[in-house]
């Protein structure tokens, strides 16, 4: 779960919460490699068709062990799924500042206590989950981005950034969060990347 895809500019500055959860999503996908010059339209139906997608899969379990550490808010990192061997590395610096954030812009009610922790596996989960089964196949026709025709026959085409915007929709899903985990990643971000804010 990386806080480096948003950009946050405008209101999104000074209240990132006037922003909604699909808002987000496609301000990730704009600002994700490949995405350069999209139609913000076209942008906005792959958010919410990844949106729906990530938000309707069934409970993925996780087998990863988990490993704590430092050093993610120098990374701009929350957490991060390795498959060699399958680890989740829990950014401990960068997860105490989203619940202090949690607590100073008065989001509790969005994101309970332990639920940020919670929301971090459970993102990794369905990275997981994407990287050793059929879900990511799934997710390109759900995406319906077409890539070649020929007759009848069409080729579903990779949609760069789509996978972390469904993972983010299930762990608000599954873990029952008032906002998407995005919210927070783009607050984290605005954080970390404050003028001025002490490393």
């Amino acid at each position: 779960m990386t806080t480096t895809h948003l950009a946050v500019h405008d209101r999104a500055l000074t209240d990132p919460a006037a922003v909604d959860d699909i808002e987000w999503a496609v301000r990730l996908l704009a600002a994700t490699p490949t995405h350069e010059g999209r139609d913000r339209e076209l942008l906005r139906q792959w958010a919410c068709r990844a949106d729906e997608f990530g938000s309707r899969l069934a409970p993925v379990p996780s087998t990863a062990r988990v490993v704590e550490r430092d050093g993610g808010l120098e990374r701009m990192l929350l957490a991060r799924y390795t498959s060699r061997p399958p680890t989740v590395e829990l950014y401990t610096d960068t997860l105490a500042l989203a619940e202090e954030l949690v607590e100073a812009r008065g989001w509790r009610a969005w994101y309970p206590p332990g639920s940020v922790r919670a929301a971090a596996l459970a993102h990794e989960a369905v990275h997981a989950h994407f990287h050793h089964g059929p879900a990511k196949a799934a997710l390109k026709q759900a995406l319906d981005h077409t890539v070649l025709r020929l007759g009848r026959h069409r080729l579903a085409g990779h949609v760069a950034g789509a996978e972390e915007v469904a993972a983010h929709a299930y762990a608000r899903t599954v873990c029952g969060l008032g906002r998407s985990p995005l919210l927070l990643t783009a607050a984290l971000r605005a954080e970390i990347t404050r003028p001025g804010r002490e490393k």
